[in-house]
């Protein structure tokens, strides 16, 4: 009961703290530090996901059918944006940015099924990412989200989704797509 709270208290504070720096930049109390900051588009750190954008089918063992995958980039190339269809009306986004003031990446997910799930911790490098955070399983339980991005060539990426609900001692795989870059 102790670590649902601690998880609870993480994800509140997390919203809380995404709430106060979106409120103080629209106020435009932190425009000092931003003139300080490298633009997102020249940031290395910024760009440690790019190997990722372009239009992709994904394919899965044992689906019927292929998905698709469209990854842009937003806020002045400060954010990664994956808009994907995985086929009988599933749809949904995913949302990753690197954070200059923790020297973090994070990531959002949100499916037209109702889930939602946050990654407090990224780590992403020129060629491979791995997200975690956690979230409540149907029954309450605390379950742990690990998304692992991975370039395996230069038009081929995979993604891993698994979920461990005995704090990591063992782990189920959720899903794992093979990422095919469209030719225009």
């Amino acid at each position: 009961m102790l670590r649902i709270r601690i998880w609870n208290l993480t994800l509140l504070h997390t919203f809380f703290l995404i709430v106060a720096v979106s409120a103080s930049i629209t106020l435009g109390t932190r425009s000092t530090l931003a003139a300080d900051a490298p633009s997102c588009a020249i940031n290395s750190a910024n760009r440690q996901l790019d190997f990722w954008l372009g239009d992709w089918t994904v394919s899965s063992p044992g689906a019927s059918t292929t998905a698709s995958s469209k990854v842009t980039l937003a806020l002045d190339q400060c954010m990664l944006i994956e808009t994907w269809t995985g086929g009988h009306g599933h749809t949904g986004q995913n949302v990753f940015a690197y954070s200059a003031d923790d020297k973090n990446w994070h990531g959002f997910f949100a499916d037209n099924q109702g889930r939602v799930h946050v990654f407090l911790d990224g780590k992403v490098t020129a060629n491979s990412a791995q997200f975690s955070g956690p979230s409540l399983a149907p029954n309450g339980e605390v379950v742990i989200n690990r998304v692992t991005i991975a370039r395996i060539g230069q038009d081929k990426v995979e993604q891993i989704w698994r979920k461990s609900s005995d704090d990591g001692a063992t782990w189920s795989t959720e899903f794992q797509g093979e990422y095919s870059r469209r030719k225009p």
